[in-house]
């Protein structure tokens, strides 16, 4: 255990020596925690509501307008006036520090949409109506969700597939080569392009079909340390003191096999970002009415003459992806163990 520790500790100090990597982890769960609170900064509907001595949450609940003396059973439009004015006649609200959400239609502009960065609204708005910082922040946070399931799934079923092509070898070995260069030779565009056209993709179905295509990245490198392993002596011992296969995979083989597949986790999340953000700047991605962050940069490219929907679009997604390239980059130093660590 101690043995242990001590070579966790000194990964952990490896990575703290790339001072990029290092403070590009921060920077980035520093942003990653303000979208998972997008909420509470960007939105339409009040944080906390008193009315006659009743408290609401709107951000969480569903609140018919007769909740709030008004006429109507329909969900409540807190940025009607009329509607304030009931609710602060009667109590308080609180609101978030920016009163719409990313697809709240902007109606406070003095020109045609897209409207240029202004006070309102800090990065200008999309040719829609909609507000540029509220979809940036709902679609950095969407774009993550789905770069860490897309990631999640994809490493557990590359995982399981090399560590049996690795461990029984022979014929069980070449049929899955065989099987993964057909898979990989197929046409995932449109394959989705395809699927698109016959029913309606969501968050879920799009997660689905990007995982049949994505799990084969780290088959190579798990089938290799499998291989490499399996004719060891104490994976011998193990068989012959009649421990499962199941378990000398899991147990005694796949801790050594995980070392070098952490060192692809952070380029895995990078290309899983790049992937839905290319499928939503070509239309066949998430639905229209989702937050998303290609489609803002295809805003940028249908508006040249609004700049601003391009360049903040391609920073935020610039600036994502070189953050997690960086980590990428510190997490492989961190488990190379020809580096030493320099006090």
């Amino acid at each position: 255990m101690t043995t242990h520790y001590s070579i966790n500790q000194q990964r952990w100090q490896r990575f703290k020596q790339n001072r990029r990597g290092y403070y590009s982890l921060w920077l980035f769960m520093i942003c990653f925690v303000i979208s998972l609170f997008a909420d509470f900064i960007v939105n339409d509907r009040p944080i906390f509501i008193k009315y006659q001595d009743n408290y609401y949450s709107p951000i969480f609940h569903f609140y018919p307008e007769t909740e709030f003396g008004g006429q109507l059973a329909t969900q409540t439009n807190f940025l009607d006036p009329a509607v304030q004015n009931k609710i602060e006649a009667n109590g308080w609200i609180l609101w978030a520090p920016f009163r719409y959400s990313y697809n709240t239609l902007v109606y406070d502009t003095s020109s045609t949409f897209p409207t240029p960065p202004s006070a309102s609204h800090w990065l200008g708005t999309t040719d829609a109506g909609f507000d540029v910082l509220a979809n940036i922040l709902y679609g950095f946070r969407l774009s993550m969700f789905f770069a860490i399931f897309l990631t999640i799934f994809t490493s557990i079923i590359g995982v399981i597939f090399g560590a049996i092509q690795g461990y029984y070898g022979g014929k069980i070995d070449l049929i899955g080569q065989r099987f993964i260069e057909i898979w990989s030779g197929l046409p995932e565009l449109f394959v989705i392009i395809l699927l698109a056209s016959i029913l309606p993709l969501n968050f879920w179905w799009l997660l689905g079909i990007t995982v049949l295509f994505g799990w084969m990245a780290l088959v190579g490198v798990v089938r290799t340390e499998f291989l490499r392993t399996r004719n060891f002596d104490y994976i011998r011992a193990a068989k012959a003191m009649g421990v499962s296969d199941t378990k000398i995979m899991f147990r005694h083989i796949l801790p050594n096999a995980m070392v070098a597949t952490l060192t692809f986790l952070p380029f895995i999340l990078c290309g899983s970002i790049t992937t839905l953000t290319a499928l939503d700047f070509l239309g066949f991605g998430l639905p229209i009415d989702s937050p998303s962050l290609g489609r803002l940069l295809l805003q940028g490219k249908n508006n040249l003459q609004a700049p601003w929907l391009g360049i903040s679009s391609f920073l935020v997604i610039a600036t994502l992806l070189s953050l997690l390239i960086f980590i990428g980059e510190a997490v492989r130093d961190a488990f190379d163990p020809n580096k030493g660590v320099y006090q």
